[in-house]
């Protein structure tokens, strides 16, 4: 029982509430049985093969599922580091209600390089895609699983008209765009496409819009 509440609290305690089953060697001789028992009895949830999740407020693990993006974050989390991912492109847009509805993809920003796509043991895809997270616009929200960080959302706009078929659904990623730009200012987007250095026709065009919008209010 020991045992039990150890791994449990180490759960908990990690980032995004999220841990890999290697992790937890060091808290019982077999930590994989432990584990089985504690998914059993709802105390923790698998995300995807080798990686657990402890629900929060103390929610019933078999019966409560954690939406894809917080999911797909946490997963990244446990893998490479909480400061070396962060929700992107359509995966944010998602976060920031510009696609309202589940499309069963995510896409997660992952510093230094690309990793093969994951499918979550509820179902849903989550894409890996290599940035330097220096140079992008980043902001800590709270997830359904704690906080975990996101494209702020001029630099998802920037994101999803630079690269619209990232995730493998360019209709949604364009709908996001015109849905997130009602509500990024001028000068915010402005600064991100100047610190990227670079812009397509979609990113010229939207610096437009934006401009000749943002004058007509005043």
């Amino acid at each position: 029982m020991a045992d039990d509440v150890d791994l449990v609290r180490a759960a908990e305690r990690a980032p995004l509430r999220t841990v890999r089953l290697k992790d937890l060697e060091g808290y019982t001789a077999n930590p994989w049985r432990v584990v089985d028992q504690l998914v059993e009895r709802g105390a923790l949830t698998r995300l995807a093969h080798g990686i657990y999740t402890a629900p929060p407020d103390g929610r019933d693990g078999r019966t409560w599922k954690p939406p894809l993006e917080p999911a797909g974050l946490a997963v990244a989390a446990a893998r490479f580091g909480q400061r070396n991912v962060a929700l992107t492109g359509i995966g944010a847009a998602r976060h920031w209600a510009a696609i309202p509805r589940a499309i069963g993809v995510t896409t997660i920003a992952v510093q230094g390089r690309n990793y093969l796509p994951m499918t979550l043991d509820a179902g849903g895809t989550v894409q890996f895609v290599k940035r330097d997270l220096e140079r992008v616009e980043l902001i800590l929200e709270r997830t359904a699983l704690g906080q975990g960080l996101v494209t702020t959302p001029p630099q998802t706009l920037y994101d999803l008209l630079m690269r619209p078929a990232q995730g493998g659904m360019p209709d949604e990623a364009t709908a996001a765009a015109k849905n997130l730009a009602a509500r990024v200012p001028f000068p915010e987007f402005a600064d991100v496409v100047e610190g990227a250095g670079r812009a397509n026709a979609a990113v010229r065009d939207m610096v437009d819009q934006l401009k000749e919008r943002d004058a007509g209010s005043r």
